[in-house]
């Protein structure tokens, strides 16, 4: 049994379809768990500064840093720093990012309406399988 590669599963050849590593590649940046729970949050908030995103997500301050600027690089996120005592960094959807609220506000609603559901798949698989 071979379970490495399987016919049909590769990502298209790029003559067949050139951009799918680079939508993969974007699909893997902005679909990752906290992206989109950034996305949400500044989309309910408005600006928010990084501890203020920090609290309200339950995240690592290093975690947080690296999907910041990963979102900022894509330009989702636009940072603006203000040189005071001590320094404020206020974090803030772009255009491109408000655009994408309605996707990850339909996936957040689909998990919402869909926990229960979960949970009693999971209940049954647990059963079946015996974990």
């Amino acid at each position: 049994m071979n379970l490495g590669h399987t016919k049909g599963t590769d990502m298209l050849e790029s003559k067949e379809c050139p951009d799918c590593k680079r939508i993969n590649e974007v699909l893997t940046r902005v679909g990752d768990r906290w992206s989109l729970l950034v996305i949400i949050s500044l989309s309910e908030y408005g600006t928010l500064r990084f501890n203020e995103l920090k609290r309200n997500l339950g995240i690592s301050q290093r975690m947080l840093s690296l999907t910041l600027k990963k979102l900022e690089r894509d330009g989702l996120v636009h940072r603006t720093y203000h040189p005071t005592i001590p320094p404020k960094v206020e974090y803030k959807l772009t255009q491109m990012g408000k655009s994408f609220r309605e996707p990850v506000s339909a996936i957040g609603s689909w998990a919402l309406d869909n926990l229960i559901k979960i949970d009693k798949a999971r209940e049954k698989y647990d059963v079946t399988v015996g974990s």
